[in-house]
Parts: structure tokens; C-alpha cells; sequence
């Protein structure tokens, strides 16, 4: 089997490790229009949250962002983040009870809008573990503790994170928590997809080693503290050990599609080493903004770039519609890129002129790449046949 083969049936769908003789099973429509509204509660999320970074880059805005701007993390990642990967797992279990993950989140994020911070914090928290519980529970079909452990692991980081935030503790405390919710989430469904690429067992060994030492540096609270460590060291590993064996560093020499999702992967894992550096040398943290550049290199850097690359794999079986691509997608991927590099330098400068436009260059990079999706997309729609038509070819030989 060639190598675009294997990545088209295995990148091309959902991580689950279905069976040759897996079937297409026509959802009914009422899931689909669940979908749409959930994922539309994480916009509304991401939306709110993009403007209330705004009001914290001060920014004038009119409206009510200011009175939404002590909510700016969650909304961002619990909001957001949170009901995009729950939704994303509940299609993939393809089970009706896993909807009831992203409908948790999804209320937290209309409590939030409501200014019901416990109930918020309540209905993450009920997310976070029935995503725990059913990650968990997928070991069967897996067939790998290790797989099955480490998206539970990282769900339990989003529910201690929601607990230290509903406590009042520091906002460090419960982001640095929140932040390894979402790179061990992305770590482990990079992991799973590298089987492919069959990694010794060394390096799965590492893998293990690596998420203790960003568990041990965020229980630490090195994300906020005088030096870093653990967490510095973590972080670089993992976007080292992601850059040597996930499977981008091979499909990036292809060609479209795949070469981008790639390309996206790749410059992800840099930021997110940037990240562990910007940890790990000390001298930075005695920068006005160095918190908020660690926090930025990792969500907007690392996470927001494997959005863009996920999106045409993901949403087409979360819609029920194929999404197309283009090489334009290369341009807002690019503009992100900057954004992000422009905020870091404006963070460690001190710079609010560059601290601004580096935010008006990340609202311009999702809008510019949310258009190109929709207008290329638009001009041929074919629905896909049940949002699953993705997972053909999975697990073939």
C-alpha cells in the first residue's frame, strides 16, 4: 500500500480504528441539525472570546465586550475549543449518548454569556468528564491503554482546570491546566494517526515520559512562576516528538490537500517549541507580557493551526458536507503564522502598537480562511452521504 494510500484512508478519516468491514450508517437528520447548533454555540464562543482579546489589547470596542473580558479564557478554550473537540469526539464514538459531551460545553458557554460563572463552570465540568469517561471506554476498539489513557487524561486536565477557575484561583493556575487539556488532546489524536508511520517502542515509551513532565510542571504552576522546568521541557519535547514521528514530516512532500494539512501540523509543532523555549529561558520571564506569550504561542500558534489544517479532514462528518480545498488556504494559514509571531515580539518588546495588530491579524486570518472554505466550497457543494463518507477506506489494506 503507498504511502498516499495509507494517508488518504487514514488522515482522510476519523482516528477510530474502524474495520475492514466497517459500513456507512446513515445518522438521522436530527443529529446533523444538533451538530450545527453545537458547533454554532463554540462560534458564538470563539466570536466573544476574539472580542473580548480585543478589549485586552485595548482596543476601543462598543458593545458589551468589557464586561465579558474576565470570562476571555474560558470562553476561548472551554467555550470554543472545548465544545469544537467534544463534538468532534461524539461524531467519531458515533454513539447518541456522546452528544451529550458537546451539549454540556455548549451551555456552559450560554451561562457564561449569562454571566452564570458555577453553572458555567458546573457544565464544563460535566463535560470534561463524559468525555474522560468515554474516551476511557473507547479502549476496547482501540486496543491500547495508551491511547484510550491519554485523551482521558487530557479531559480530566480541562475538569481540574474548570475547578481552579471556579475557586478563584489565579488565572494561571487553571490556564496552565487548560492548556495541557488541549496539547495532550491534540498530542494523543497525532499519536494515534502515527500507528501508521509505526513508531518504535521507544519512542511510545517517550511519548509517556513527555506527559508527565507537563503534568508534573503544570501541577507545579510553573505556566505563571519564576522558572519553568517541567513545563518548558515538556513542551519542547512534545513538539519535538511530534516533528520526528507524526506522520506530516513524510506527507508534507505530497501534494493539495494532504500537504497542507500537513504543512499545518508542522508550523504547529514549531510554536508549540517555541512555547517550551520561551518557558525555559528564564531572563524572559521578567517581560511585562511573557505569560501572555507563552499562553498565545500555544493557542493561537499550535492549537488554531491544527484547526486550520483539521477542518476539511473533521467537518465534512460533522456538516454532512464535503468542504473543498484550495491552495488559497495558504494564505490565511500564512497570515496566522504572522499574527502570531508579530504578538510574541510586541509581548516581549512591551509594544501595544504590535500587540493590536497582531490581533487584528489573527481575526483577519480565521475570517479570510472561514470565506475561502465557503466560497470554494459553495461553488460545487456535494452533500457528503451521511457525514460519514469520510471514514471509506479506513482501516483497508
Amino acid at each position: 500500500m503507498s504511502l498516499r494510500s495509507r494517508v488518504d484512508a487514514v488522515i482522510g478519516g476519523a482516528p477510530q480504528n474502524p474495520t475492514p468491514q466497517t459500513e456507512i450508517v446513515r445518522r438521522p437528520s436530527a443529529l446533523r441539525v444538533l451538530r450545527f447548533l453545537l458547533l454554532g454555540c463554540g462560534l458564538v464562543a470563539f466570536a466573544v472570546g476574539l472580542w473580548t482579546g480585543f478589549a485586552r489589547l485595548g482596543v476601543g470596542l462598543t458593545g458589551a465586550a468589557p464586561q465579558f473580558v474576565e470570562f476571555h479564557g474560558a470562553l476561548m478554550i472551554c467555550g470554543f475549543f472545548g465544545t469544537l473537540i467534544s463534538v468532534e469526539r461524539a461524531v467519531a464514538f458515533n454513539r447518541p449518548f456522546a452528544y451529550l459531551i458537546p451539549v454540556c460545553a455548549a451551555t456552559g458557554v450560554f451561562a457564561l454569556l449569562a454571566k452564570a460563572t458555577t453553572f458555567a463552570g458546573a457544565a464544563f465540568l460535566m463535560a470534561s468528564l463524559g468525555l474522560a469517561a468515554a474516551s476511557l471506554s473507547n479502549m476496547g476498539r482501540l486496543r491500547s491503554a495508551l491511547l484510550a489513557g491519554i485523551p482521558s487524561i487530557a479531559a480530566l486536565s480541562w475538569g481540574l482546570g474548570t475547578l481552579l477557575w471556579l475557586a478563584n484561583r489565579p488565572a494561571a493556575e487553571s490556564a496552565g491546566w487548560w492548556l495541557a487539556f488541549l496539547v495532550l488532546t491534540v498530542a494523543a489524536e497525532r499519536l494515534e494517526l502515527s500507528r501508521v508511520a509505526t513508531p518504535p517502542p521507544i519512542a511510545r515509551a517517550l511519548f509517556v515520559a513527555i506527559v508527565i513532565v507537563i503534568l508534573t510542571g503544570t501541577a507545579r504552576g510553573e505556566l505563571d512562576g519564576p522558572s519553568s522546568p517541567y513545563l518548558g521541557t515538556g513542551l519542547l519535547a512534545c513538539g519535538a516528538w511530534l516533528l520526528i514521528y507524526d506522520l506530516a514530516r513524510r506527507t508534507v512532500r505530497l501534494s493539495g490537500q494532504i500537504r497542507f494539512t500537513a504543512a499545518c501540523m508542522l508550523l504547529g509543532y514549531g510554536w508549540l517549541i517555541i512555547a517550551g523555549l520561551e518557558l525555559l529561558a528564564g531572563p524572559l520571564h521578567l517581560t511585562l507580557f511573557w505569560y501572555d506569550a507563552t499562553v498565545h504561542a500555544v493557542t493561537l500558534g499550535f492549537v488554531l493551526s491544527m484547526v486550520f489544517g483539521h477542518t476539511l479532514i473533521i467537518f465534512p462528518s460533522v456538516i454532512g458536507m464535503k468542504l473543498r480545498y484550495s491552495p488559497v488556504l495558504y494564505l490565511p494559514l500564512l497570515l496566522l503564522q504572522i499574527s502570531v509571531a508579530i504578538r510574541i515580539v510586541g509581548d516581549f518588546s512591551g509594544s501595544t502598537e504590535l500587540r493590536s495588530l497582531s490581533g487584528s491579524l489573527t481575526v483577519a486570518a480565521v475570517a479570510l480562511f472561514a470565506v475561502t472554505i465557503a466560497s470554494v466550497s459553495g461553488r460545487s457543494r456535494t452533500p457528503a452521504d451521511d457525514g460519514t463518507s469520510h471514514l471509506k477506506g479506513v482501516g483497508a489494506n
